[in-house]
């Protein structure tokens, strides 16, 4: 299986419209995207499946919001002789008044919830987002051991669950569903095994919103740079029904293909496969930006003055990377989340620059302090670039052209940092 051909296909025209939306997200996170469903909980009474009973993974193709990006999982319950049709989906959340300070700080609970298939089917399909059924190779016995289990996790005091995007969602829960129920009797293959880390996984799925990707980049740490075995890889929904496909169960002694069977039960005419961007936007845009600050820097140094109208530049540059560094530190040492920890983006985007920026409205920028601080920042800039081969992080390119624009205009307002005669 090919991952890149379940994604949807984007224009540029249709950028331009959602970024709005992925703004939000870079602002609060950008790695915990949480799956789309918020249908409570059905009441179903817990019966015996009857022989033709099947139990089924259901795979919903990525969507166009930004909840939609990767994907989703749930596991279907149909048993035509008691008219039972559910889809059973651990990607389930209730959204209150604190959910965003919730979501900030890493403390969402999650939990399964049962839908009517045909109705879920609806909203996909209105959604745009094709579905793939396997039918499960099972018995009747595990059939009935693996609803049974289903069910008792649907009660209040089994159903919620913290939830981490990488190692516990609704991707996971189902592989872990069947682990319990079926133990020694299930075997999953060392397939698929793309050798990437989690942070290459994320981008197969974003190459063509760059200012998203590189959002990303920014605030997720080292552990998202481990490569993912292909235990782990199955927290994305596409390597999930890869792994089910070459997965085996033991029946009667003996190992047969876990998926008896695989069919689209939902297309979506005009469903196509992602494109990259036609441009790396976040690099162009920061060698622009160096280079018109590389400008500004030549005309202070030519002149000796330090120019008003420059801190135009200046105070974005550094609410920018303060803001940054803010999310960085808070991700990293106080929310719950454990893959934005030892983020190396810290070493030049200090949460200190934003008083910085408070400071360059300022006519006078006299102070021997403040003079100290943008030479570290220069010197600390520069000594990232200096080791950059040797961090143990995969950065984005584009944060090269911003390290050095933040160098020449630190480096330039440090010379100005006591009194000067300001042109008006």
């Amino acid at each position: 299986m090919t991952t890149g051909a379940f994604l949807p296909r984007y224009h540029i025209r249709q950028h331009l419209l959602l970024y709005s939306k992925y703004l939000t997200f870079l602002i609060l996170l950008l790695i915990i995207i949480p799956p789309e469903s918020t249908a409570s909980t059905r009441s179903v009474q817990e019966t015996p499946l009857s022989e033709s009973a099947s139990i089924s993974l259901i795979t919903i193709l990525p969507g166009e919001a930004p909840e939609e990006l990767f994907g989703h999982s749930a596991l279907r319950v149909y048993d035509p002789e008691q008219n039972l049709d559910l889809l059973f989906n651990y990607g389930t959340f209730q959204f209150d008044d604190y959910f965003l300070m919730k979501f900030i700080y890493g403390d969402l609970n999650y939990f399964l919830s049962i839908a009517q298939t045909p109705r879920a089917a609806d909203v996909y399909r209105q959604r745009r987002r094709p579905m793939i059924e396997q039918e499960l190779n099972f018995t009747r016995q595990q059939r009935q051991d693996l609803y049974q289990f289903l069910m008792m996790n649907t009660q209040e005091e089994y159903r919620y669950y913290q939830y981490d995007f990488l190692f516990d969602n609704c991707s996971t829960r189902i592989r872990d569903a069947l682990q319990n129920v079926l133990l020694d009797d299930l075997r999953f293959a060392s397939l698929p095994d793309p050798g990437l880390s989690f942070r290459e996984l994320i981008a197969i799925y974003i190459p063509h919103l760059p200012f998203l990707e590189y959002g990303f980049d920014l605030l997720l740490g080292t552990p998202v740079d481990e490569t993912a075995d292909p235990w782990d890889v199955m927290f994305l929904p596409d390597f999930l029904m890869e792994a089910f496909d070459k997965a085996e169960i033991r029946i009667n002694g003996e190992w047969q293909p876990l998926v008896s069977a695989t069919k689209t039960i939902l297309e979506i005419s005009g469903y196509e496969t992602v494109e990259n961007a036609i441009w790396p936007w976040p690099s162009l845009l920061f060698w622009t930006l160096f280079f018109f600050g590389s400008m500004l820097t030549f005309r202070e140094f030519r002149s000796g003055k330090r120019y008003l109208s420059h801190r135009w530049f200046d105070i974005p540059l550094f609410l920018f990377a303060g803001v940054i560094g803010l999310l960085i530190a808070f991700l990293w040492f106080i929310s719950l989340h454990q893959v934005t920890a030892s983020n190396w983006n810290l070493a030049w985007a200090w949460p200190l620059h934003l008083v910085l920026a408070g400071l360059l409205f300022r006519r006078d920028m006299a102070s021997r302090w403040l003079s100290y601080y943008l030479y570290a920042l220069t010197a600390a800039c520069l000594l990232f670039l200096g080791a950059w081969l040797m961090i143990p992080q995969a950065l984005h390119p584009a944060v090269i052209p911003l390290l050095l624009l933040i160098t020449v205009r630190s480096g330039s307002l440090a010379r100005f940092a006591n009194p000067v005669d300001i042109p008006e």
